[in-house]
């Protein structure tokens, strides 16, 4: 994981020094919007980018705390844009309620090619790495996705992860909850579990699990605020516009979050 994240960052840093020296040294375009204008925004528990701070699958504002979750905050503050943040359950829901209602935006969710049109975004604010994940002493061990196909293969219900395992002909055996496949690895009622890193490993230790390690990595993925095609484009561009910013300073990186690497 960590060498993936220090490349993207290294890349990332290259491709917007000549941009962020002029923004560095002038403020955020503020074009006018109307004074009331608002959004919701919406999110789920995918640690340590996204969640509850009691655990639960609601919370609001200040209750909701991760990675992804500080950014976004930052990026609103420098942009001048008003919000609120609500964490919500289940995933479906509240990626069909960004999608369909206008002035919302949900995050953190990875940009694919069947979701771009869907939506406007604003980008990157983290990635993350697809892998199948086994038990340490035993099970499958995978050279490729294609023989891994042979196995029952644990997933987290429309996560991007599931999602395009679909896509190359897998029948993941989906759970509501991403962390109920621990448990299911650990019964014997799946020989892998596809998820995300660092994700899992979050999980891993909030169960007190030990026992599992990546068996395959097969994807990088970044992550997105994703906003309902209606937003104002004066908003998007402002966004990511201070989004360009924290990029510079290392918000997102291994140094101020060592959690990721």
């Amino acid at each position: 994981m960590l060498q993936p994240l220090k490349t993207f960052w290294r890349s990332r840093r290259r491709h917007l020094a000549a941009l962020t020296l002029g923004l560095l040294c002038s403020p955020l375009s503020q074009a006018a919007l109307p004074p009331d204008y608002k959004l919701t925004l919406l999110t789920e528990n995918f640690p340590p980018f996204n969640m509850a701070v009691n655990g639960k699958n609601f919370a609001r504002g200040d209750k909701i705390q991760g990675i992804s979750a500080e950014i976004v905050r930052e990026m609103f503050k420098r942009a001048g844009i008003d919000y609120s943040l609500t964490l919500r359950f289940p995933w479906d829901r509240i990626y069909k309620q960004a999608m369909t209602q206008a002035n919302h935006g949900l995050f953190s969710t990875s940009l694919s090619e069947a979701r771009k049109p869907l939506f406007k975004w604003v980008g990157p604010i983290a990635q993350y790495q697809s892998v199948l994940v086994g038990l340490r002493d035993g099970g499958p061990r995978p050279a490729d996705l294609e023989e891994a196909k042979a196995y029952r293969i644990g997933a987290y219900q429309s996560a991007a992860v599931s999602q395009h395992l679909e896509r190359l002909g897998f029948t993941p055996l989906n759970a509501l909850r991403d962390q109920e496949n621990i448990r299911k690895l650990l019964r014997g009622q799946i020989d892998l579990w596809a998820t995300s890193d660092p994700v899992w490993r979050f999980y891993a230790r909030e169960q007190g699990v030990d026992g599992l390690e990546t068996r395959l990595s097969f994807e990088t993925s970044q992550l997105y605020l994703a906003l309902n095609k209606d937003t104002p484009d004066e908003v998007v561009q402002r966004l990511q516009q201070a989004l360009e910013q924290m990029h510079a300073e290392g918000y997102g990186s291994c140094a101020k979050n060592p959690e990721l690497c």
